[in-house]
């Protein structure tokens, strides 16, 4: 007998079918062979341990998935090794996966942390339940993209088992029909085996966002999921043009509830109606079959953050680049201007009325300028079929104000005891335009290499400002790489090399790796860079990162 050939590919048929459908192919087999791994890396093993909360798919035992939130006090998840992970908690009474995670049974894993918008997932199975825990054994694990996640805080909050409530439905009631109309997140589980062997089968939990109301309710059995640009794995479509069962769950965020939904979905991939959903590629058609309300259930409750009172005006507007501009923010109220502190690395919520008489659109992007000026300053690249991007270049004029929240987020420069390497592509640059910035000023001495990638000449934003940088920082290394330099770039004046940053070029500067990196640009970029660190010996606590 021929056993099937087992395949060492991240993704399975369907993810592939996807992927060249959309010309991704290449890329990301290239990419996936690299970052999708057979174990939690530590960074990830650390990130779990801190949440109060998963989002886990899995199927009934009718063979129908759903989603769900499995939480507990910080440290409830817990790793015995790098390829288990421990629940110390089971679903409450009531749930749709009630009964559902049994030894051997696939689920789908989310961690996420909306207050930093970090999140990542895992794929795997049930090792075992012992009816106090669950122990999860992981078949793959990668990072994702933190793109359309709504920005809020968690607090524990005290449960009642008389206003705890579990009741199942074949249609959407009125009052859930206007939750799904106002959310602003929801999470999504799909599956697919493919026959033999293969390290994708199995579950998937995923994120989906955008601005309140961004999922459409056609009526009382059906919705509309648009699909917008994400990390081009294509894990939830590449498992539904298989096999079209799909679970959703929505949160009440203020009131601890839930909404499990269990139907079927059909991808829309080219129709008229894509248009009415501004900027997605594709759009889910959702047939529902099943609900699950539970209510007063969750042991925590979330909140968004504060916004900055008065709103932001714009100061200044500065054309970068062909397609970058940078916006100068500053505080709208006189009797106090002094803008909350932000930390270099770090990203300013901001809320844009994008379409008249419809929700606003919110967008979060990295602050550019330093941490001692007393502004804020974002630069923005014009993205394709990009809504708020296009707004800022197209309608925002010096004057305007712009709602925002504080600034926020987690990758940001740590003190430094060892040299530093900021390394960028792209727009990547503004995150770590700041931490130069915060460098300059306050370690004037201390070791750091910048290596700049762009594509040519006419992409370079922010290049004059990391130049004159190195003019006043006694210790900073500049190496700037076109990988595409047009008949008017002038090697050795306007760049320094033509090709793409590597390992090799980052030993020409750090031959030991005893270095601190900070890593920003695209998903692939990031990928690439960090696996060819880790194989020549870098620390992984040693690299940070944020993907755009």
């Amino acid at each position: 007998m021929t056993l099937p050939k087992k395949t060492t590919s991240a993704f399975h048929k369907g993810e592939i079918q996807v992927q060249k459908h959309v010309g991704m192919y290449e890329e990301m087999a290239h990419w996936g062979a690299k970052v999708v791994r057979p174990f939690f890396i530590e960074q990830h093993r650390l990130f779990f341990s801190e949440l109060p909360f998963a989002v886990v798919s899995a199927l009934d035992s009718q063979g129908k998935p759903w989603v769900t939130l499995l939480a507990g006090k910080q440290g409830f998840m817990h790793f015995p090794d790098d390829k288990t992970l421990h629940f110390a908690t089971q679903p409450i009474q009531g749930d749709a996966l009630e009964e559902a995670f049994v030894e051997g049974a696939d689920i789908g894993l989310i961690g996420i942390e909306l207050g930093n918008r970090r999140r990542n997932r895992a794929t795997g199975s049930i090792a075992k339940n012992d009816g106090k825990g669950i122990t999860f054994e992981v078949s793959q694990s990668f990072g994702n993209c933190p793109q359309y996640i709504s920005e809020r805080t968690w607090k524990y909050a005290e449960t009642n088992v008389d206003d705890m409530s579990s009741t199942r439905h074949s249609v959407l009631t009125e009052s859930m029909q206007k939750w799904i109309a106002c959310a602003d997140t929801l999470f999504i589980g799909s599956g697919y085996k493919e026959e033999g062997e293969h390290r994708s089968n199995g579950m998937d939990a995923s994120h989906r966002g955008g601005s309140p109301g961004f999922m459409k309710v056609l009526n009382e059995r059906q919705l509309v999921l648009p699909d917008y640009s994400g990390n081009n794995f294509f894990n939830t479509i590449g498992n539904l043009i298989l096999n079209p069962l799909v679970g959703l769950l929505f949160l009440d965020f203020e009131k601890g509830n839930m909404l499990q939904i269990t139907g079927r979905a059909e991808v829309d991939w080219d129709s008229d109606k894509i248009q009415e959903h501004p900027g997605a590629h594709r759009l889910l058609n959702i047939e529902i079959d099943e609900i699950v309300e539970l209510k007063a259930i969750l042991p925590l409750r979330w909140s968004l953050a504060n916004n900055i009172k008065g709103g932001l005006r714009v100061s200044n507007k500065v054309i970068e680049s062909e397609s970058v501009t940078s916006f100068e923010l500053t505080a709208f109220h006189l009797t106090e201007n002094t803008l909350p502190r932000f930390y270099a690395g770090q990203h300013l919520p901001i809320t844009l009325p994008v379409f008249e008489g419809k929700s606003s659109i919110e967008r979060t992007y990295s602050l550019s300028n330093s941490p001692m000026d007393d502004h804020y300053r974002i630069s923005v690249k014009r993205e394709e079929k990009g809504i708020g991007s296009s707004y800022l270049h197209d309608t925002i004029k010096v004057g305007d104000i712009i709602e925002a929240r504080k600034p926020s987020g987690d990758f940001t420069l740590k003190y430094p005891a060892r040299p530093i390497m900021l390394i960028s592509a792209g727009i990547g640059i503004t995150p770590l335009m700041s931490m130069l910035y915060s460098l300059t000023q306050t370690q004037k001495s201390w070791p750091v290499f910048f290596l700049y990638g762009a594509r040519n000449g006419k992409n370079v934003p922010l290049l004059n400002e990391v130049r004159a940088c190195q003019h006043q920082h006694q210790a900073l290394q500049l190496d700037v790489v076109f990988s595409q330099p047009n008949e008017q770039d002038i090697l050795g004046k306007d760049y320094d090399r033509e090709g793409r940053i590597n390992a090799e070029l980052i030993k020409h500067y750090v031959p030991d790796l005893n270095a601190d990196f900070y890593l920003c640009g695209p998903t692939s970029f990031l990928n690439h860079l960090t696996s060819e660190l880790e194989a020549l010996g870098a620390k992984r606590s040693s690299i940070y990162y944020e993907s755009f």
